[in-house]
């Protein structure tokens, strides 16, 4: 009976709209990052880049959990909601504080194993992007995006080995000469793989979305 009666009221549809303007921006910061880690004499113009969707997504996510607060009906459970935009956020939040540490040590040049990593976190991104239109129709979709979600995981594994090859490379470059190199290093590496792992959170969040519908 209350399957019956939720059916008929009204539902807030603009919940999925939102996801995928956020989606983009997580797209918009992770191709900036990119260009940044790869021409680095360009920094300012990218950071302040990634500043900007990263307020855009910010307002976009105080949309969403406005709505869950107002709409009686939701696509899906509201934690669901309110969690998967979280991390969606948290995603862009950790990019944007790379990028902040680029400009506090006016970095210029970047290792070529972060480089990889930038292109990793890209590809992972767009991943992000292709599955979560697909969360309108999850139990036609459900077995794409399971497959996608194990895409961005495997990802992540692979800027985890970068991250650990990328300190190791550093060290041996910079443990006789200049220390101060090797932290900041470090910091940047830290930060990339923290921007991986948050992207992988949000494929965790769209995966157990998937299990609770089938």
């Amino acid at each position: 009976m209350l399957g019956w009666f939720q059916a008929l009221m009204p539902r807030e549809e603009r919940f999925y709209p939102l996801f995928i303007q956020h989606s983009e921006l997580i797209v918009a910061c992770a191709e900036a990052l990119d260009r940044l880690l790869k021409n680095g004499g360009e920094a300012a113009r990218y950071c302040q880049e990634i500043r900007q969707r990263e307020q855009e997504a910010d307002e976009i996510t105080r949309e969403v959990h406005l709505a869950v607060r107002r709409t009686f009906i939701t696509p899906f459970d509201r934690g669901d909601i309110r969690d998967l935009i979280n991390a969606m956020d948290d995603a862009v939040d950790e990019m944007h504080h790379t990028a902040k540490s680029v400009a506090l040590f006016e970095l210029r040049t970047f290792a070529p194993t972060m480089q990889k990593m930038g292109e990793l976190i890209l590809k992972s991104s767009r991943v992000i992007a292709e599955a979560v239109p697909l969360l309108s129709s999850i139990g036609k979709h459900a077995s794409h995006l399971s497959s996608l979600t194990e895409d961005i995981t495997r990802y992540e594994g692979l800027v985890d080995d970068l991250h650990d090859e990328g300190l190791r490379l550093l060290y041996q470059e910079h443990r006789q000469t200049d220390p101060m190199a090797f932290i900041i290093g470090s910091e940047i590496f830290d930060h990339l793989e923290r921007v991986a792992d948050s992207l992988d959170d949000v494929a965790n969040e769209i995966n157990g979305i998937v299990i609770e519908h089938l």
